[in-house]
């Protein structure tokens, strides 16, 4: 096995905050990597193949740079074309199997999941995330699905999984006491004028809740 493929699923599993954003000028992503977020995604459903391409060399470029992963959502081709590190596919986009047909097994395959029946059928990825643990608008439609997947992913995921959906530094504890070691964000970053500030607030509440719950970021 290439150890390339090795390297990228030890970072992936290393990895504590995930960063979730459209197309962002390079001193957005330098702002909220420095402060903290390990594994980037660049989804941005309302651009094109060529607008996609062109953010993923500032968003490979600024990753390389600062030492964190790179994921693109939904295009395993345009994925496998920009030097990503890897794909996220949601429930209603390509299947899991297909990805990997795309993408190779050197490259990170992620999958998202709203149930334990989804979190029991993830076969053939390398990561879950898991939730909306909140309702949130970059998810119109989708319900809230609380805590109880949190906990059924902490006992039963077979890969890394991340816990996601309206998180922040506010509520992070509730996911860690759920038994999530991960967590993915969005609006807590995007929306903020400080990003790496948003960043460290979000990892000093981990590392936070971690020692409330007796355990290391594991």
């Amino acid at each position: 096995m290439p150890a390339e493929h090795d390297e990228r699923r030890d970072r992936l599993a290393r990895a504590r905050l995930y960063l979730v954003c459209d197309r962002r000028p390079a001193d957005f992503l330098r702002a909220a990597l420095a402060g903290g977020v390990d594994l980037l995604q660049l989804r941005d459903k309302a651009a094109s193949a060529d607008d996609l391409r062109a953010a993923a060399e500032t968003f490979r470029s600024c990753c390389d740079e600062m030492g964190a992963l790179f994921l693109l959502n939904d295009r395993p081709d345009l994925a496998v074309a920009c030097g990503a590190d890897g794909v996220h596919v949601g429930q209603d986009d390509m299947k899991p199997a297909r990805a990997r047909e795309i993408v190779g097994e050197e490259l990170i395959v992620g999958r998202s999941t709203h149930s334990a029946a989804q979190i029991d059928a993830a076969t053939g990825v390398d990561y879950i995330a898991v939730g909306p643990v909140h309702a949130t608008p970059t998810k119109p439609g989708r319900p809230a699905v609380g805590l109880e997947p949190l906990r059924h992913a902490a006992a039963h995921a077979r890969v890394p999984w991340f816990a996601i959906g309206g998180l922040h530094a506010g509520n992070v504890g509730e996911a860690i006491a759920a038994g999530a070691r991960r967590v993915v964000v969005v609006r807590a970053i995007t929306e903020s004028a400080d990003p790496e500030g948003a960043a460290r607030a979000i990892r000093g509440a981990l590392d936070a809740a971690w020692e409330e719950v007796g355990v290391g970021p594991a």
